[in-house]
């Protein structure tokens, strides 16, 4: 067997992901998957129809039981004390190999003793591990109700460990999400960089506008607040495209020049790429592919100096990471990228090697690795 996607004998592939209701980083991987091995089978947690891209919606993935329960086309994160469950009745007897790309209980399937797993790793399960407190803690989460949940999330955070040998091979989307793969699960991971379509983001010689922007998830690890408060400061525009359960609190914290677009198709997300002063990534990051389209556009970044930003930002060359998680320094640093003259070629140059093509190449040649390893080799 030496390529998985060639001849009438091509293997038998299975690609799990944790849930299907946009096109955030960990959906923009898959969808080269879906273009790579095109007649995979998905399965899927939760998929809301029509909100990822055509590649993926065309695998027609096939869904937990996740998808029967009350209202959860708005509330599916609720269930997450079910996910353990939903994610372990999926049946993969009749394929050669399983692909899983997680950041929460993708990786966790059961496999056959013949079929090798590998998973592509977007991050543990942040929320049982080191950012719980910024979705459960009792400031965000209310005192009784972060007490409540506690022990629940304790257990979510011994199954998401324990189920960790159930996985052949990890790849990690970043060095810093490797370190976190060998913190909380005492295995060894490759780092194979997510993909960014560094073809479709590009200059376009645009007039720069007086506007901050930020690509987020409204979700409460991304921080978006810091970035609200530092414009805040600045009486500083500030344009917000994403949406999330943070939408009403953030709303109830923004100034006058603060303005939430919410979801907007990749076409306009480019034009304000292109005419943004710069990117503002508050949060700590896996990886972070909106700061890599921003460069790829030629815009500076402005990035807490932690996480996979330190991977993607050359501090003075492409933008500017800022290592207290303050408003004010974030204010310091959004006036000295500001006027700061930073040159656009240099700062696309530092995208290309995120290409989709880079990591097509690299995932392809990882599973052609994995079906062709022997059982002894096969685990790393």
């Amino acid at each position: 067997m030496t390529s998985p996607t060639s001849g009438s004998s091509a293997p038998r592939i299975a690609v799990v992901h944790d849930w299907l209701t946009g096109m955030r980083g960990g959906e923009k991987a898959l969808e080269v998957l879906c273009e790579q091995f095109p007649k995979a089978t998905l399965f899927t947690l939760f998929h809301v129809p029509g909100q990822v891209s055509p590649r993926i919606e065309r695998l027609r993935p096939r869904v937990s039981l996740i998808r029967w329960l009350p209202m959860a086309r708005r509330y599916y994160r609720y269930y997450l004390p079910l996910f353990p469950f939903a994610i372990e009745q999926f049946d993969f007897d009749e394929y050669d190999l399983v692909i899983s790309t997680s950041h929460c209980a993708a990786k966790a399937v059961v496999t056959p003793g013949r079929t090798p797993h590998l998973c592509y790793c977007h991050s543990p399960m942040r929320y049982a591990w080191d950012q719980y407190e910024a979705y459960f803690g009792a400031q965000r989460f209310g005192r009784w109700r972060a007490r409540a949940v506690r022990p629940v999330i304790a257990a979510l955070a011994r199954w998401d460990a324990r189920t960790a040998n159930r996985v052949d091979r990890f790849l990690a989307n970043s060095q810093h999400v490797a370190r976190r793969i060998d913190r909380y699960y005492g295995r060894a991971a490759t780092v194979v960089y997510p993909p960014v379509d560094t073809t479709f983001y590009q200059p376009s010689g645009a007039d720069i506008e007086d506007y901050f922007l930020m690509v987020s998830a409204l979700v409460p690890y991304k921080r978006v607040e810091l970035a609200i408060r530092a414009c805040n400061l600045l009486a500083a525009p500030l344009r917000i495209v994403g949406q999330g359960p943070e939408h009403s609190r953030l709303m109830q914290v923004a100034g006058p020049t603060v303005e939430f677009l919410g979801a907007r198709p990749d076409g306009e997300i480019r034009e304000l790429y292109r005419r943004a002063i710069a990117l503002v990534l508050p949060g700590e990051e896996d990886f972070g592919i909106a700061p890599v389209e921003a460069h790829a556009c030629g815009r500076p970044v402005v990035a807490l100096a932690r996480g996979g930003a330190l991977e993607t930002v050359e501090d003075g060359v492409n933008g500017f990471l800022v290592a207290d998680d303050s408003p004010e320094a974030f204010a310091d640093a959004l006036e000295r990228v500001r006027a700061e003259p930073f040159d656009v070629e240099a700062i696309r140059d530092s995208a290309l090697r995120f290409s989709r093509a880079r990591f097509a190449e690299n995932i392809v040649a990882h599973v052609t690795d994995t079906l062709n390893a022997t059982p002894e080799a096969l685990r790393w």
